[in-house]
């Protein structure tokens, strides 16, 4: 088949038992920006099964990497939490996406909103030395039910300050706020509820969320797109309505089908 690539598994990283990411071999002639996702899958009786996912991996790098949900009974996930190096997977030779910095008007602070999963593409975004220049500050924010479920937690605070490349960048601009809703954890809420009251640009000594200084992307299920997108709008912040028209924020609508 002419569209897509066939890859190879070069490590498995298995999170927890709800969450996985794996690594494969990058084909020299995909071009992605950072931020956007492909389709990956595998051939399943002679057919190509495929979902999109976002690519973790920031461009720049020879590798790709995807993080995942694992459902037992899902059609794509139940065969791909399984998978072993050296194993084949197949990924679409066209990146798209609307988590991309031509989506937003110039601002002073990045927002980045993420549950689950939807960390995925903004790994590539927080690697992009591209996005410092931009900004003020990065606010990276991350929700999840669980502790064990703050996939790349440890990355984001200790290995990717300490980049040899841009990590002084990372240092000053860079504020990672996970936070847990079923547990104990230093940061309890759901996302919308803790930038609603201002308890979390208050942590972060930030002021309350502006749509003259602050830019948004989205990332997560549809009813934490739809909770986010309603907050936004109230505050008087305008959604890119398509690819190429820069606004106030901009959601993928596109996630991993169960």
């Amino acid at each position: 088949m002419s569209n897509i690539y066939y890859e190879k598994v070069t490590s498995v990283h298995h999170w927890n038992d709800t969450l996985f990411s794996f690594t494969c071999t990058r084909d020299p002639g995909l071009r992605f920006i950072n931020g956007q996702f492909v389709m990956i899958g595998l051939i399943v009786d002679g057919k190509p099964l495929m979902r999109a996912y976002s690519i973790v991996s920031p461009n720049y790098e020879e590798q790709l990497e995807f993080y995942s949900i694992k459902v037992q009974d899902g059609p794509l996930t139940s065969r791909l939490q399984h998978l072993k190096v050296g194993d084949e997977v197949i990924v679409s030779k066209k990146a798209t996406g609307t988590l991309v910095q031509d989506n937003l008007l110039p601002g002073k602070h990045l927002y980045l909103f993420s549950t689950g999963t939807g960390l995925a593409p903004f790994m590539s975004i927080i690697r992009d030395p591209d996005v410092y220049d931009r900004y003020e500050k990065i606010i990276l924010i991350h929700g999840v039910r669980y502790v064990s479920e703050l996939g790349y937690h440890e990355y984001i605070m200790n290995e990717l300050p300490n980049n040899e490349f841009f990590g002084e960048v990372v240092r000053e601009k860079l504020i990672y706020y996970p936070t847990v809703t079923r547990e104990p954890f230093y940061n309890q809420g759901r996302l919308t509820d803790l930038l609603i009251s201002g308890k979390l640009t208050d942590d972060i000594g930030l002021p309350r969320l502006n749509p003259v200084t602050d830019r948004v992307l989205i990332c997560g299920s549809p009813s934490m797109l739809q909770s986010c997108c309603d907050m936004l709008n109230d505050m008087g912040f305008k959604e890119s309505p398509r690819m190429g028209e820069p606004a106030d924020y901009a959601i993928e609508r596109a996630f991993v089908e169960k």
